[in-house]
């Protein structure tokens, strides 16, 4: 529980129970801290305590509504940050994160040994079997990070012969470097002043590393790329600062996938107006992805759990928030 910036507690509280037919309990495997749950412990997000936190979640299924057909007692699942029906009009579009019935899992609390999940079916993913240990935390990145990364490159049109820059070093930004080089981007560049963050996005596939930022990070895409500027820019931080860089390191007609949860981002109409500059981006769908992910994670053709640099039990959930607050850590996983 978050009860004030900097003041995380760990508590019992009653076990979630079955609300609505259309609800599942599961068991939660792995757990972790979000870049995004920061925002609210320095103190820059409201804290409206006691909030319960965490939105990222692996777990086995321990109980299901009456309505519940497409997972059951026992199975494995993935699930994504918000519960969707994934049969509105908005989720068949591909867009489960502004599904007409989702619901926000983080005000329910993933950090946690249990977790109701509602709009089960539609929300949680089943793992083809029971997967082995060292697979849980691949899988619980694809919860989110793995997820929004993925969006953040599609939304830039990541791809074959496109130049792809990638605007933050966090779970997410590495995670975009890989998912653009799945995607099968020619060259990509990973905007990092941190040598162990460098060294991971080197080995997920980035071919050039640009420690500058702003106008320099800006003027360092522009000499990579002929002066013009990359094709597709993941925006990965959500602050005004990373997102005009992003916007300025792209090439007219070049896309931007911008995934970084925004805080007084402003844009100038006008330079905007005249760049040329594609904008999608948002809170990712990711249920959109997971079967995908899932498959790719089973197979071991990726390996994005890699991201998890720090592990720790439940009850030590306060430092684990400490060690990414100060950048001891790339992302914290916690094990219930």
């Amino acid at each position: 529980m978050l009860y004030a910036p900097g003041d995380v507690r760990v508590e019992q509280r009653p076990d979630p129970t079955i609300e609505k037919p259309t609800d599942a309990v599961i068991r939660t495997v792995a757990a972790c801290v979000c870049g995004s749950d920061l925002w609210p412990y320095r103190g820059i997000e409201a804290v409206n305590g006691p909030s319960p936190m965490g939105h990222e979640y692996v777990g086995v299924v321990e109980e299901v509504g009456s309505d519940v057909r497409l997972v059951r007692p026992g199975q494995f699942v993935v699930g994504s940050f918000f519960a969707s029906d994934n049969t509105c009009e908005i989720c068949r579009a591909g867009y489960q994160s502004s599904c007409v019935r989702r619901e926000p899992v983080g005000a329910l609390g993933a950090q946690a040994e249990r977790l109701r999940v509602p709009l089960a079916d539609g929300t949680l993913v089943a793992t083809p079997e029971a997967p082995s240990d060292d697979l849980v935390p691949s899988l619980l990145a694809a919860s989110d990070v793995l997820g929004t990364g993925w969006f953040g490159a599609v939304a830039a049109k990541a791809g074959p012969g496109r130049t792809v820059a990638v605007v933050g070093d966090g779970a997410v930004g590495l995670l975009g470097v890989l998912a653009a080089r799945q995607l099968g981007a020619e060259r990509i560049i990973a905007m990092s002043r941190h040598e162990n963050r460098q060294k991971l996005a080197l080995e997920y596939g980035a071919t050039d590393i640009v420690a500058e930022r702003g106008d320099d990070g800006v003027a360092a895409i522009k000499e990579l790329t002929g002066g013009l500027g990359a094709h597709s820019v993941i925006e990965a931080v959500g602050t005004p600062e990373s997102m005009m860089q992003a916007i300025r390191a792209t090439r007219p007609g070049g896309h931007v996938g911008y995934v970084g949860v925004a805080h007084g981002v402003e844009l100038p109409g006008e330079e905007l107006f005249f760049s040329h500059v594609h904008l999608h981006g948002g809170p990712a769908p990711v249920r959109r992805f997971l079967p995908e992910l899932i498959d790719l994670i089973h197979a071991r053709a990726i390996d994005p759990g890699r991201v998890f640099d720090l592990t720790l039990p439940l009850d030590q959930a306060a430092e684990g928030y400490r060690a990414m607050d100060q950048r001891r850590a790339i992302k914290t996983l916690l094990r219930p």
